[in-house]
C-alpha cells in the first residue's frame, strides 16, 4: 500500500475514486480456487470472442479488455477463457456499493466496479479520508474476499489519478496543494489527453503533468484548441465537478467501461447487443418494461452523450432493445467514424408493470427464447449464453 502523504486539508471536499481490482476475473478466481493465480479472461470462445476482463496474470503478457480473444490467445498459450457471469457480477457489485453506502449516501455510480464516494460529512462520524478508504477496502476484503484500489484527493479527477497508480490492492491520498503529485506524471494520466494529443504535446516538449501546467495559454490553445482551457485546469489539479448520487430508479441499464478505447464500429455493435441482453434479463427479473431505450457513449476524453428512441409500445425483450440501441449508435456514428469509444451503456426508462400478453396462437418466438435463456442463465449462472451474433466465425477473407 502506497500512500502519498496526508489527508487533504478539512476545508476542502474529500472524495474517494474506488475501483475494484481485475473485477470479473478476480470474481472468477475466487469462486474458483483452480483458476487463482493463472492468466485468465472472462469473454467469448469463439472466434470473434472479446476479452471483457483480463486478470492481472494476463495483464502481464500484454492482454487487456476489448482486445480480441484470438489474439490473447497468441499473446499467452496457456490463457484460460471464462464465460462471463453477469448476472453473478451485479450481484456482487450490489455488495459492494451497500458497503459504500454505510459511509455516505453520495455515491455516483460509474460502472458495476467503480464508483466516486463524497465522503466530506462523513469525517466526523467516521474518521478522515484515509480512514473511511482503509475501512472500505478492508470491508470488502473480509466479506466479499476481493480487493480494491482507492485514490484519496480533494476532487474527482485527483481522486480518479490516484487510484490508478497503486493498483492491485493500493491506497494512494493526495497532498494539498497537488502540484508535487501531478508534477512528475506522464501527460497522459489527464483525461482528455490520448495518443495524438500526447505525440503533438511532445513537439513542444510537454511531457509531464507540470510541463503541461506551466505553458502559456495562449500556446496551448494554438496546440490543442477549444480542449486547451480545460487540460490546464486539470494540469493545475482543478476540477469542481460535484459527485452526483445514485438517484430513485427510473430506468433500467447496464454499461461497461473499457480498458482499452473501443475504436471499430464492429466491436462497439457486440458490446451494444451484449448490453441490451443484460437490460432485458433485469427488466424481466423485474417484472417491468419500458418504452424509451437509451444509448450512453462516453469518449475517451470523458465527454458523454446520450442518444434515445420512444417506441411505440413498452418492451422487456432482448431483440426489441438491441434493435433500438444498435440503430441509434449506428446513425450516431456515421457521423463521428473515428471516435474511440470508453464506455457504452444501454438504458430503458419510462418503466410500468409488464403485462406481457402471449398472442392469439401461444406466446411470441422473441418471448419464448427470453423465457428460456432466462431460466437457463438463473439455473447455471449465466453460463456463456449470447446472441449467436457473437460467436458466429469471420467472413473468410477477414483476418483472424
Amino acid at each position: 500500500m502506497a500512500t502519498t502523504a496526508a489527508d487533504p486539508v478539512t476545508a476542502l471536499r474529500t472524495i474517494l475514486h474506488v475501483d475494484m481490482d481485475a473485477f470479473y476475473a478476480s470474481v472468477e478466481q475466487r469462486d474458483n480456487p483452480e483458476l487463482r493465480g493463472k492468466p485468465l479472461v472472462v469473454g467469448g470462445a469463439g472466434a470473434r470472442g472479446v476479452v471483457a476482463a483480463a486478470s492481472y496474470e494476463a495483464r502481464r503478457f500484454g492482454i487487456h479488455s476489448a482486445m480480441p480473444v484470438s489474439r490473447a490467445r497468441r499473446l499467452c498459450a496457456d490463457l484460460l477463457i471464462v464465460p462471463n457471469r453477469m448476472g453473478v457480477y451485479a450481484e456482487v457489485s450490489r455488495q459492494v456499493f451497500e458497503v459504500f453506502h454505510r459511509y455516505t449516501p453520495l455515491v455516483e455510480a460509474l460502472s458495476l466496479d467503480e464508483a466516486f464516494l463524497d465522503v466530506t460529512a462523513s469525517k466526523k462520524l467516521h474518521g478522515s479520508g484515509t480512514d473511511i478508504a482503509t475501512k472500505i477496502r478492508r470491508a470488502i476484503e473480509e466479506t466479499l474476499n476481493l480487493t480494491a484500489s482507492v485514490g484519496v484527493a480533494s476532487n474527482k479527477f485527483l481522486a480518479k489519478v490516484a487510484s490508478d497508480l497503486d493498483k492491485p490492492d493500493g491506497l494512494t491520498v493526495v497532498p494539498h496543494p497537488p502540484q508535487p503529485f501531478l508534477d512528475p506524471l506522464p501527460v497522459r494520466r489527464i483525461w482528455g489527453v490520448g495518443k495524438k494529443a500526447a505525440e503533438r504535446l511532445e513537439t513542444i516538449g510537454v511531457t509531464t503533468i507540470g510541463d503541461l501546467r506551466r505553458q502559456p495559454d495562449g500556446r496551448l490553445r494554438s496546440l490543442l484548441g477549444r480542449h486547451a482551457d480545460r487540460l490546464s485546469e486539470l494540469a493545475q489539479g482543478l476540477d469542481e465537478r460535484p459527485v452526483v448520487p445514485d438517484r430513485e430508479d427510473k430506468s433500467v441499464s447496464h454499461e461497461q467501461t473499457y480498458g482499452t478505447d473501443l475504436t471499430e464500429f464492429e466491436a462497439c455493435d457486440r458490446q451494444l447487443l451484449s448490453l441490451a441482453a443484460a437490460v432485458g434479463a433485469r427488466l424481466r427479473r423485474k417484472g417491468i418494461c419500458g418504452q424509451v431505450v437509451r444509448v450512453k457513449i462516453r469518449l475517451s476524453d470523458f465527454t458523454t452523450l446520450s442518444r434515445q428512441l420512444s417506441l411505440h409500445t413498452a418492451v422487456d425483450d432482448d431483440q426489441s432493445i438491441s434493435r433500438a440501441a444498435r440503430g441509434l449508435f449506428k446513425r450516431w456514428w456515421r457521423r463521428h467514424p473515428d471516435c474511440a469509444i470508453r464506455l457504452l451503456g444501454v438504458g430503458v426508462s419510462q418503466l410500468k408493470e409488464s403485462q406481457r400478453q402471449d398472442d392469439l396462437f401461444g406466446p411470441s418466438e422473441a418471448a419464448t427464447i427470453d423465457k428460456l435463456k432466462d431460466r437457463i442463465s438463473e439455473r447455471f449462472q449465466d453460463a456463456g449464453l449470447k446472441p449467436a451474433t457473437l460467436v458466429k466465425p469471420p467472413a473468410k477473407d477477414q483476418d483472424e
